[in-house]
């Protein structure tokens, strides 16, 4: 009989532990936008690991923090009116193995990560901000010198923070959240599995100050992934399905397919694309966008080719897009960062199995799908379609293409 009391008082202690709140107002950590809070949140999150888990509960005010790190069993919660803010000085975010634009290395800890922590979730209905102005305006400043000089420049020679990065992750929630102001890229996703993104606004702007490279959310070596009924407008791609780069890309490791991916019910604001594959993509499949508004003069749908990628897209749908639109569909080379490593590799793309149905859009152009010389494309299928445009020709170079009951200004669509 004592024994079976011991056990159930474990259970229960286990149980209450792991569903136990930890706010950090109770921890002497008070709402200061401008002190830095990091040491003291992270003692928070360590020792509600070590208690067998928990939720970090950010009540209502703005903690300012650099770059926090979750422990197994421990979850972000942001209430009404909280704002964890993040710093602006890149020191305040260690150097880390990392994963940046397809390549594994040494790069900045974002402002919530969580490695290997499965079942974690961010919940709002709050705030994660990052802060992200001063890095823009460095970003910029570096690439107009580098231009004076005639020279290139990268997106990662001005040391920027995520706003959030989740490696190695499954079972992964993140809800009702606001996610704003990213210096990089405000969601990454890397090497997850079961993501459930609902009902987030990802924004960063366009003005006064464009703040570059804060895809919205970017989705890298990741399966069953779904991101439902969110607001993204950002200054770059809103959704991107990422996986590796190079002429060896596909032997490397760290690098790997992305498949079986939704986004359903969402409407997109001004961004570079709605939804696109590269531009550091090996292989992606069953990716689904549907039943979704948008309101910019971006692609809906955008195939970057990298020239020295071998690249596979397959099982792609596009369904039920309404509103305003630069085009869509955009495929086209993509040579940003060309780099063959010095190989003898001659890669090439592969397109197939992609269909684009029941869109009733107003667009800059229909679009245009123009790859790599050595790029195939094979049953391509645009049907129920209705586009009114100025410019209503579709540029396509590929004999695999079908048309079903597509207008463009009210007369069947026409392709170069």
């Amino acid at each position: 009989m004592k024994q079976t009391l011991l056990v159930f008082s474990l259970l229960f202690s286990i149980f209450t532990a792991r569903s136990q709140d930890f706010i950090i107002t109770k921890y002497d950590i008070k709402p200061d936008s401008t002190k830095l809070n990091t040491v003291a949140i992270q003692r928070v999150i360590d020792q509600a690991a070590a208690q067998g888990g928990g939720t970090i509960v950010i009540p209502r005010g703005t903690f300012l923090s650099g770059a926090l790190f979750f422990k197994p069993k421990t979850k972000l919660k942001l209430l009404e009116g909280a704002v964890l803010k993040g710093s602006d000085d890149i020191k305040d975010y260690p150097l880390l193995p990392s994963r940046m634009e397809g390549q594994n290395l040494d790069y900045y800890a974002a402002l919530v990560n969580a490695y290997k922590v499965d079942e974690f979730s961010i919940t709002g209905p709050g705030s994660i901000n990052g802060n992200g102005l001063k890095f823009w305006k460095a970003f910029w400043a570096n690439r107009e010198a580098k231009a004076k000089l005639k020279q290139p420049s990268t997106n990662l020679e001005v040391h920027r923070p995520r706003l959030v990065f989740i490696w190695g992750c499954n079972d992964v929630v993140i809800r009702d959240v606001k996610m704003h102001n990213s210096g990089f890229w405000t969601t990454h996703l890397y090497q997850c599995r079961n993501v459930l993104m609902e009902n987030c606004d990802i924004r960063s702007p366009f003005r006064p100050v464009k703040a570059p490279s804060t895809d919205g959310v970017d989705i890298d070596v990741c399966s069953k992934v779904t991101i439902r009924n969110c607001y993204i407008s950002v200054n770059d791609d809103a959704v991107c399905i990422k996986g590796g780069k190079g002429p060896t890309a596909q032997q490397l490791p760290g690098n790997g397919i992305v498949e079986d991916i939704l986004v359903e019910n969402c409407s997109f604001g001004p961004s570079h694309s709605t939804l696109t594959l590269g531009s550091e993509s090996i292989h992606a499949r069953n990716i689904t966008i549907r039943n979704c508004k948008v309101a910019n003069t971006c692609p809906i749908l955008r195939l970057k080719m990298r020239p020295d990628t071998y690249q596979l897209f397959e099982n792609i749908t596009v369904d039920n897009i309404t509103g305003s639109c630069g085009s869509v569909i955009l495929i086209n080379p993509w040579k940003q960062f060309f780099d063959l490593k010095g190989s003898t590799e001659k890669p090439f793309g592969t397109i197939k199995n992609i269909t684009i149905s029941n869109v009733n859009v107003k667009a800059e152009s229909f679009g245009t799908i123009e790859g790599n010389p050595n790029d195939t494309l094979s049953n391509f299928v645009f049907k129920n379609v209705t586009v009114t445009t100025k410019s209503p020709v579709l540029q396509n170079k590929y004999k695999d293409v079908k048309v079903e009951n597509v207008t463009v200004n009210g007369s069947p669509l026409r392709m170069n």
